[in-house]
């Protein structure tokens, strides 16, 4: 793909932190697990890459060098971006890729936002192995809206393929089928001692007794939403995607792709003499392959002498009701120090359909998706062809004519039973579509999931905006009478959010936010 790059400078809103700098050299390097080594994507030399780290009004200055064949961008996933949206990093969409041997340097102020965030490529699967927390303490002299824990520890939940997930990408794209899936999950890129060869490879967390920890996690995986759990030990759930929540405690977490959240543990008040797996596993609903197998950590006391390990129990695979239960109790703090914006009213709305179709294979090639076909995924069966000239690039020279079309239509062209009987036609049409918003906009998105090809939970996330997850239900949206039950005193607020598996979530946001 060609991409002219020329990129206006933005100015920074004014703020009251430090500027601080950070070097991403994109370097292949060799890594093993599972007895297997192979040349991987990293971040100075990384699996996963190095933490970031600042406080609330900093800014961030991040050179990134690119010395690896493929292209790349750098996502800071989560930043709203605010006026900054050359800085965000998702390719040709904010920016054109980063070329071999080229540099770009990404530069923005983080405003109004503390928490656990990751950062990740956003070009292709060069996410699987290029990724990174991102931590953002409170300004000084502000604490916690909790007591203050003995330590924080940062975990990522990721995946190990013994293929170039590049290669998997592009044979998944090339058929039309389902791609070949991950050979094991990974705690901060460790698979544990539940796969084989892997024993040596495991994370362990070292804790003292009586203690309180704040464990950061993030969801690095590609695709799949996991159930986290701790053998023995319940803890409480305080913050996710960057916003406090009302605290509520629980034995289990369940993590879609793309969010985070900070548990606190609150460790035994004597150290017993065992210790204590921790597990994460997909929730998975739909019909195609996915990896279905368990990632283990161990939990630890200092001085046990850890003559037994116990382990806990999590929800079966597709466990919808333990998904929608646990998202349930997420809310906002709603308090003075954190109030909640949510929209009262909305000056537009919009149902969109999220899920698979397919589309026709091509001439004198044989696909693997449903019936001869290839999968494709769609909104308002709609698919996206990626551009080769970047959209914002394109919109602010004002030359977006045959790079992008402002007419996504704001509701299915053709409604249906959309967790029923799929419609006999479930072919997709493509194109690249938008929604352009004015200024200051209120906005109402009802997520629509569909059983085209099968129901499944689909994560999404949206970029430049927090928004509000003010309802969620299962079976088709009902505009009549769903809306009477949504919530507008408390709702959570988030960066992604999971589409139910043959259900809806309603978001709503104030589209503040110029070029995102």
């Amino acid at each position: 793909m060609s991409c002219l790059c020329a990129f206006p400078e933005v100015a920074g809103a004014k703020y009251a932190g430090i500027t601080r700098h950070y070097k991403f050299n994109i370097k292949l390097t060799n890594v093993t697990r599972l007895c297997h080594t192979k040349s991987m994507v990293t971040v100075n030399g990384k699996f996963p890459g190095p933490r970031v780290v600042a406080r609330e009004g900093d800014r961030l200055v991040v050179k990134v060098v690119n010395h690896v064949p493929n292209n790349i961008s750098i996502h800071w996933h989560g930043i709203r971006q605010l006026q900054s949206g050359w800085a965000d990093g998702p390719s040709y969409i904010t920016q054109c890729p980063i070329q071999t041997n080229q540099t770009y340097v990404y530069n923005f102020t983080i405003t109004g936002q503390r928490g656990t965030l990751f950062w990740h490529a956003h070009i292709s699967w060069l996410r699987a192995s290029v990724h990174g927390p991102l931590i953002i303490f409170p300004k000084r002299n502000v604490s916690y809206p909790f007591a203050k824990p003995h330590k924080e520890v940062s975990i990522m939940l990721g995946e190990w393929f013994n293929a170039d997930p590049e290669a998997v990408i592009r044979q998944a794209l090339q058929t039309g089928g389902g791609p070949n899936v991950s050979e094991a999950y990974t705690f901060n890129g460790l698979p544990g001692p539940l796969y084989n060869c892997s024993a040596n490879n495991t994370y362990k967390l070292k804790v003292k007794p009586g203690k309180t920890y704040l464990l950061r996690l993030v969801n690095a995986a590609l695709n799949d939403e996991l159930f986290f759990s701790i053998a023995n030990h319940t803890f409480t759930i305080v913050e996710v995607d960057a916003t406090y929540v009302k605290p509520f405690e629980t034995n289990l977490l369940v993590i879609t792709p793309g969010q985070t959240t900070n548990i606190l543990l609150k460790t035994k008040p004597i150290a017993p003499n065992a210790s204590f797996y921790m597990l994460a596993r997909p929730y998975f609903t739909g019909q195609g392959t996915f990896d279905n197998t368990t990632v283990a950590g161990i939990l630890e006391y200092e001085t046990s002498s850890n003559s037994t390990t116990f382990k806990p129990t999590l929800p079966p695979i597709n466990a919808t009701n333990a998904v929608s239960n646990f998202t349930r109790k997420l809310r906002s703090l709603a308090n003075s120090q954190f109030p909640v914006n949510v929209p009262q009213t909305v000056a537009k709305k919009f149902l969109f359909t999220v899920g698979l179709g397919n589309s026709p294979c091509p001439k004198n090639q044989t696909c693997q998706g449903p019936n001869g076909t290839k999968f494709s995924a769609s909104v308002n069966n709609i698919s996206m062809p990626i551009p080769s000239t970047a959209l914002l690039q394109s919109y602010f020279f004002k030359k977006s004519n045959g790079v992008y079309t402002s007419d996504f239509p704001s509701s299915p062209l053709h409604p249906f039973n959309y967790t029923g009987t799929p419609p006999n036609n479930t072919f997709v049409t493509n194109g690249t579509k938008v929604v352009v918003l004015p200024f200051n906009t209120s906005v109402e998105v009802v997520m629509q999931g569909t059983s085209i090809l099968g129901a499944e939970s689909h994560p999404l996330h949206l970029h430049g905006f927090n928004f509000y997850v003010v309802g969620e239900g299962a079976g088709n949206f009902d505009p009549n009478n769903d809306p009477k039950n949504f919530n507008l005193v408390d709702p959570v607020e988030r960066n992604t959010v999971g589409v139910p598996s043959g259900g809806w979530v309603a978001i709503r946001f104030q589209a503040d936010n110029p070029g995102s």
